[in-house]
């Protein structure tokens, strides 16, 4: 099992996709501290450029690029350096696992994240958890894994963060149930004409948060949360009757807890990544922070609204296929990459997104048991189901 760093030592990070949103804010949080913590490792997919800049600043041990082609790009850019290059998804599996590195935090997008992570769980590192499709698409096996080598997972979504906090000091059989908050993303008041004619661009101009085109998209047809509600699953133990979704527009209340007696702990502040970011990799303990601060006099009103399931699809699909399970949540997930690439292309419509996933989770083949062999095949079927579909 791995040891995190004892007092008065730095956490040796390893942050699996440094160039994507959440690993931007978090390399912001260890220049806000660099006392607490060293950057070890860096990873991306294919923006050599930012991860050249990220390893002249921060000096990792190692860096990886997935897609090979840059791999002479960034060992010449970074030959002044005494920084390690590799290339490769397998390389990216092994960084992970290296001594050096008490805290992976995973940051990378959609089912691409999950062999990673599982290497990590592996070496039993602590996982801070910023790609929600590793519990999407096999839970029971991640959960089970994490319990044999002893690999604490930390949530780093606002939401499950929120939860996560809430929790501290409770007994877990005493939740009745959670409320993952949404913003309701900027069609929450579009009727379903309105909703046919969206345009990716507006799709991409969320309200309050500064995320990713691929998680800002799911935010706006609120497959987000309905990845949220299958992550609160297995983060949490909890039955999917437990776990609600409610509308919050003003994105201040991050997620709450009721209790048994009826009592409901909320966890507050503004919307700001990094402040979930700096729980996790600093947890147990809080740190201060340079992010603005909440003010109430100047939130004088909090609403909640009822999700709109008839419109917004994408949310029923996802408690549809955790009620069903097996292998159902990982179709769902392929399906969803699938037809959100399809729309960031022009290819495919708003609502059409939910007829992909509902067209795949009708003819993939059910596996009741899954193995990871058996989740990557289906992903696999999952994505030639959507691309099919998307080219009738």
């Amino acid at each position: 099992m791995n040891v995190i760093a004892s007092e008065g030592m730095k956490k040796r990070l390893t942050i699996l996709g440094s160039t994507g949103s959440i690993g931007r804010q978090a390399l912001d949080v260890v220049k806000s501290h660099p006392e607490k913590f060293v950057v070890e490792v860096l990873t991306a997919n294919r923006n050599a450029s930012l991860l050249i800049k990220q390893a002249i600043e921060f000096q990792p041990n190692a860096v990886v690029i997935t897609e090979k082609q840059h791999y002479q790009q960034l060992k010449d850019a970074l030959s002044a350096f005494p920084v390690k290059v590799f290339a490769g998804s397998e390389a990216m599996g092994q960084v992970v696992q290296m001594d050096t590195v008490d805290i992976v935090l995973s940051a990378l997008v959609g089912f691409s994240g999950l062999l990673p992570t599982l290497e990590a769980i592996k070496a039993g590192k602590t996982i801070a958890l910023a790609n929600k499709e590793t519990l999407v698409v096999a839970g029971d096996l991640v959960n089970d894994m994490a319990a044999k080598h002893g690999a604490p997972i930390i949530p780093v979504d606002s939401e499950h963060s929120a939860i996560f906090q809430c929790l501290m000091g409770e007994d877990p059989a005493s939740i009745d149930k959670i409320f993952l908050t949404a913003s309701g993303g900027p069609f929450r008041t579009y009727d379903a004409h309105q909703l046919r004619h969206v345009t990716h661009e507006q799709a991409l101009n969320h309200p309050n948060w500064q995320m990713g085109n691929k998680i800002t998209i799911d935010s706006a047809s609120l497959m987000n949360k309905g990845l949220e509600v299958i992550e609160a699953k297995w983060l949490f133990g909890l039955h999917p009757s437990q776990i609600k979704v409610i509308i919050h527009p003003q994105s201040i209340i991050h997620s709450m807890v009721q209790f048994c007696d009826g009592s409901i702990k909320a966890q507050m502040g503004l919307p700001d990544m990094r402040t979930p970011i700096q729980y996790a990799l600093n947890w147990p303990d809080r740190l201060p922070s340079s992010n603005a601060f909440l003010n109430f006099s100047e939130h004088p009103s909090l609403t909640f609204e009822k999700p709109t399931p008839h419109l917004f699809r994408n949310l029923q699909l996802a408690y549809e296929a955790l009620e069903k399970g097996g292998n159902m949540c990982c179709t769902l997930n392929a399906a969803n990459e699938i037809a959100v690439a399809a729309f960031l292309e022009g290819k495919c419509g708003f609502l059409q997104m939910s007829e992909v996933i509902e067209h795949c989770m009708n003819h993939s083949s059910f596996i009741s048991k899954p193995t990871l062999d058996d989740y990557i095949q289906t992903d696999r079927e999952a994505r030639q189901l959507a691309s099919s579909y998307l080219t009738l």
